[in-house]
């Protein structure tokens, strides 16, 4: 079964939406992101303000990036990593990017320096989520091959990140939009085994992690953030930041996003809310949450009275990023004819 074009709107939106509410409070503590979840996100109060000086809507890097790889797939008719890798260069140089990780700075300075999309990454021990942040657009575009979709996931990563864990997340990423597409939800365990199978392809670490989901889905949240804020972590992580709640670590960051769809499958409103819960790098775990639901529903199912907030600083707001998913949806099904 084919998707429908509102699923390729849906997971941009979604992704772009739940960053925008995610951004708010990137950072903050639990206690903070508990209230907010609480005070704002579960009463009429949302949209009243933003992350100072970026107005309610305003959406970062997690969703800059992502918009840029549909751009660079619409421009080639085909995923290029030498064309995004060029995107990723000119968002920083011409310093549109907004709220950037540091491996991703630095990997878009040695690009700038001329050095190669495939040798410019980060490499290990810094083993962020910003490859798999932005990797939604990869289930998108090869939701029908996995040869092509772990591939895709694995180049479009490495632009930016060289630790293989960093890979693996981004396939359980475009995975799970993928398997979400075609609606192959049937059972938690089929999803979480299949993701599971497809990363452990990359990185056995983070595939062994990831199949640990399927103890704790059933747990409440408190109680399932515990493990999965451990999980991997002797494997060794770079961060130059302290975070309290959910940090960068890909493979906490990945398993949470995905717990919190898992958790509320038909309910996007709460996968966010539960992706924000924890604190700390809640836009991104909330952008990839919000990809894979709106995936998984359609752009119905996304609130409508806020999505005409979405701005990137007055442009590419939510009729230009729809058209922009829809644009990416004919190409794609053009070349399935």
């Amino acid at each position: 079964m084919l998707p429908r074009k509102e699923q390729f709107s849906g997971c941009l939106i979604g992704q772009c939406l739940g960053d925008a509410i995610g951004f708010v409070v990137e950072g903050f503590s639990s206690e903070a992101c508990k209230r907010y979840v609480e005070d704002i996100l579960k009463t009429e109060r949302v949209g009243e303000f933003g992350r100072f000086p970026f107005p309610f809507g305003q959406y970062s890097d997690d969703s800059q990036l992502a918009r840029e790889l549909i751009q660079s797939y619409i421009n080639c008719k085909r995923f290029e990593p030498e064309d995004y890798a060029e995107r990723i260069r000119l968002i920083f140089a011409e310093r549109r990017i907004i709220g950037w990780g540091q491996a991703t700075k630095d990997a878009a300075s040695r690009l700038n320096d001329g050095i190669p999309w495939d040798e410019a990454g980060t490499p290990a021990p810094s083993a962020g989520n910003g490859s798999a942040m932005r990797a939604a657009p990869i289930g998108l575009f090869f939701f029908d091959n996995l040869h092509l979709l772990i591939q895709g996931a694995l180049d479009q990563g490495r632009i930016t990140h060289k630790d293989t864990r960093c890979s693996a997340g981004a396939v359980a990423i475009s995975g799970a939009v993928a398997l979400s597409l075609q609606r192959k939800l049937s059972n938690t365990k089929y999803f979480i085994d299949t993701l599971s199978d497809w990363s452990g392809k990359i990185d056995p670490l983070f595939a062994s992690e990831f199949r640990k989901l399927n103890e704790w889905i059933f747990l409440q949240p408190e109680e399932a953030l515990t493990f999965i804020l451990k999980a991997g972590i002797n494997a060794g992580y770079v961060d130059e930041d302290e975070w309290e709640g959910i940090t960068p670590y890909v493979i906490s960051s990945v398993m949470w996003s995905i717990y919190s769809f898992l958790r509320t499958p038909y309910d996007y409103w709460e996968t966010i809310c539960t992706a924000i819960r924890p604190g700390g790098d809640v836009d991104t775990t909330a952008a990839m949450a919000g990809a894979i639901s709106g995936a998984y529903l359609g752009l119905d199912a996304i609130p409508s009275r806020l999505l005409h907030y979405l701005t990137d600083r007055g442009t590419w707001g939510y009729n230009e990023l729809v058209e922009l998913a829809n644009h990416c949806y004919e190409i794609k099904m053009q070349s399935l004819k």
